[in-house]
Formats: C-alpha cells, structure tokens, sequence
C-alpha cells in the first residue's frame, strides 16, 4: 500500500483517464472492477447523461471510482451540484485553475484530485488544498500542456518541488512504464490510451483500429492556439496543418474546428473529418483487450521487470 492506494481505497495503484467517449459506466466500473480506479469522463457528457452513467456505476460496482470534470465544461455548475446530490467521492478535475473548485468539493467530503502539466500548476494544487496530482506528459493523447513537457522530465522535477501524492500520466500503458514511472517519484500511474481501446470502451470500433494501425510519429500536438491536443494524422488534421502553417487566428482553427469534431471521430467513427485524439504509446498497442486482461499483464509486466532489475547489479559496471 502506498499513499494513492489508500487515498482511493484500491487494489492497484492504476486509475483509468477519464476519457471523452471512451469512458462510460462500462469501462469504468470495470476498472474499479479489477482493482484500478474507474473514472467517467463528464467531458463529453450532458448532466442528464452524466447522471445515468453515475446511476449505473453504483450499481455495476461495490469498488471506489470517480468522474473527471473539465472546469471549463459549459454547464459546469449544474455538474458540480450533480455530483453533490449523488454523492459521488471522488473527483478528478482538469482544464482550468483547481482554486475554483476544490475547496467546494472538500467542503463535501469529496477527495479532490487535479491534472496538471507543469511543476508550477503542482504548486497551485498544494496551496488550492488538492488531495493528489495527475502530473501528464507530453507523450498524452488528448488535451495537453502547452510546455510540451515529457512525462520523463515532468515527474521528478514535480515529485522534487511538491508533497501531494503523485500519479504520472503519458505515455504509459505497460508495467515497465509504471515501474520507471515508480522509480521517478510518482506513486499511481493514470493511463488513458490502452483503456480507450479496450473491449469495454465506448468509442468506435472503427476508431479502435485506427489505433492498432498507428505508427511511431504518427499522432502529434495540434491546434496549439487553442487548447493543444495530440491527435492522429488524418484528414482533418490535415487540414488544421495548412492552417497552422499559413498563420490562420484562432479565430478560424475555432471555426475549422466546429463543435463534436471528438464524438466524430471516436464515438462515431468518421476517420477522415473527425478528430482522432490518441497519445503516443498508440503505436505500441495490436489488439483489443478486456480490462481484467490490461490489468493482468500491468502488474504481471511490473513484477516481472522488477525482479529481473532486482537480480541485476549495474553499479558494478561503473
């Protein structure tokens, strides 16, 4: 046990991204189902919606889970006051200042955890009075920070310069990377890619096959003069490139942009004029899997690595 297990009351110290139209009551709850911790993502979620799959995960699971909520969610109050009516315990916030909100959820009994990007944000989430910290990489598929910093630098200096309980996200979907990720200061690893493909995943078939075919290189941070987001390259992308590239304002990628171009390309399937939003460890994932199968290789991969480590002297070398 370490200080994320026992915050959130799991087995593993594996917490499942909560994903815009991945993560529904049924990847969720199977997460929490198998040891992890299972998140909703209200972010592609109407309140009514929100509501059915919070309704739904407390009868699907006995085990801890949570809802991530973007801050800057449009109907942001109602959700907040949603989560409060149905008594949900555990909240992970993202995409805007944890001073806004976490002293209101506490006042609640709820556990509070806020995603981050840099080591600066970390320090704004120990003085807003946060539980924990998601700190992502730039290896992350979906909305990501602006430094372009990589899980493999962010998690020490963030682990050097704040107390809070830490869960590295980005570029993780093995338990070699959640025994580096270990070894670098974190103490909960915060996947998103390997779960948003899996069998009990609600996005497209078609888009989960898009993945298995993704290369390396083959996704890349985009529309960074709105809110930067690693995505596939495919039409769309394209698209946003020329854009970019002629020195279009925001004002036009916005228009560009439109609105559900995510549910496009991952609830629906539109592989060619949706936005395809995967990280980088894509390239390494062949086939759909269950959850019980992810997380049975995550800790059997951990355990393996770390014994043949623990079996090896390095030093000895130098």
């Amino acid at each position: 046990m370490n200080r994320i297990t026992a915050l959130f009351g799991i087995k593993y110290p594996i917490i499942q991204g909560g994903m815009v139209w991945c993560s529904g009551w049924r990847l969720a709850s199977a997460v929490s189902n198998n040891g992890g911790l299972g998140l909703l993502g209200a972010g592609s979620m109407h309140p009514d919606t929100l509501l059915f799959h919070i309704r739904k995960m407390q009868t699907a699971t006995n085990n801890p889970w949570g809802v991530n909520v973007p801050l800057l969610y449009p109907e942001i109050e109602r959700v907040m006051e949603l989560l409060i009516e149905e008594k949900v315990k555990i909240v992970f916030t993202s995409a805007g200042s944890p001073k806004k909100w976490t002293s209101f959820l506490k006042s609640h009994g709820i556990t509070v955890v806020h995603v981050i990007s840099s080591t600066s944000f970390a320090q704004k989430c120990e003085e807003a009075g946060c539980d924990a910290i998601v700190a992502e990489g730039f290896e992350a598929g979906g909305h990501n920070g602006r430094e372009e910093t990589t899980t493999l630098t962010l998690i020490p200096s963030v682990a050097a310069h704040c107390q809070l309980p830490l869960i590295a996200a980005g570029g993780i979907a093995s338990g070699k990377a959640m025994l580096a990720a270990f070894a670098l200061g974190a103490e909960g690893v915060q996947i998103g890619t390997r779960f948003a493909v899996a069998s009990e995943s609600s996005a497209h078939p078609d888009f989960k096959q898009r993945v298995f075919e993704t290369g390396e290189g083959d996704t890349i941070l985009s529309l960074k003069k709105l809110a930067p987001t690693r995505l596939i390259k495919n039409e769309f992308y394209e698209k946003v490139k020329k854009l970019e590239e002629e020195g279009a304002k925001a004002e036009t990628l916005k228009e560009l942009l439109g609105k559900g171009r995510a549910k496009q390309g991952i609830f629906e399937g539109n592989l060619t004029e949706g936005e395809l939003e995967i990280g980088q460890i894509a390239s390494m994932l062949t086939r759909e899997e269950d959850v019980a199968e992810i997380i049975r290789d995550l800790i059997r991969d951990y355990r393996d690595r770390l014994n043949e480590l623990s079996s090896l002297d390095y030093i000895s070398h130098f």
